[in-house]
């Protein structure tokens, strides 16, 4: 799947997104853009087969980049980190049937808001940790919170915890269940 998301600053301060990719299943070509933490707008276009949808990739590239769009390199984004605690050291199946649902859930909620993406995640240490990185930290610890409260049950048992793009290990812990204070990866 070829796939181009970029980002361009308003006057104002606004971080808008555009992207696009070609689905291969599908046979589809699909432009989504909007403001960076809202639902985007989506467009596709069917029966686009891979060549073409290189050709539109490129030229979809290209009108960014004339319009002041840019891709925004890894190492200038926010590492967002979500933590469930969990009653057994390395996990239940239950945990991993969390596991499965929250990153699929949050892997779509932060795409389609121009947000970022899922790294991954891990269930060790009586933790399910997943990984994310993200363009705007704030909107980034809202949108997780708003998507894991309606996607799980575990909702109380969830801290969140932000690395900015100058120390990316030094995480500090942005929202928790009462009584934590401390946030380790």
């Amino acid at each position: 799947m070829s796939f181009l998301r970029v980002y361009r600053r308003r006057d104002d301060g606004t971080l808008e997104f555009r992207e696009a990719w070609h689905d291969d299943d599908a046979a589809q070509f699909v432009v989504n853009h909007g403001t960076v933490g809202h639902v985007s707008t989506t467009e596709a276009t069917d029966d686009v087969d891979a060549a073409a949808a290189e050709a539109l990739l490129a030229a979809f590239a290209a009108q960014c980049g004339e319009d002041g769009y840019a891709e925004i390199p890894d190492a200038e984004q926010h590492r967002v980190v979500a933590q469930f605690a969990l009653k057994s050291q390395d996990g239940t199946e239950r945990d991993r049937f969390l596991e499965r649902q929250a990153v699929g859930a949050l892997s779509a909620h932060l795409a389609w808001r121009g947000l970022g993406t899922v790294e991954g995640s891990e269930i060790g240490g009586g933790r399910l940790t997943i990984f994310t990185r993200c363009v705007d930290a704030n909107k980034a610890v809202a949108a997780v919170k708003s998507c894991l409260r309606e996607a799980t049950s575990d909702f109380t048992k969830l801290s969140i915890a932000v690395a900015g793009p100058d120390a990316p290990d030094a995480f500090k812990l942005k929202h928790a269940p009462s009584g934590v204070r401390s946030f380790t990866v």
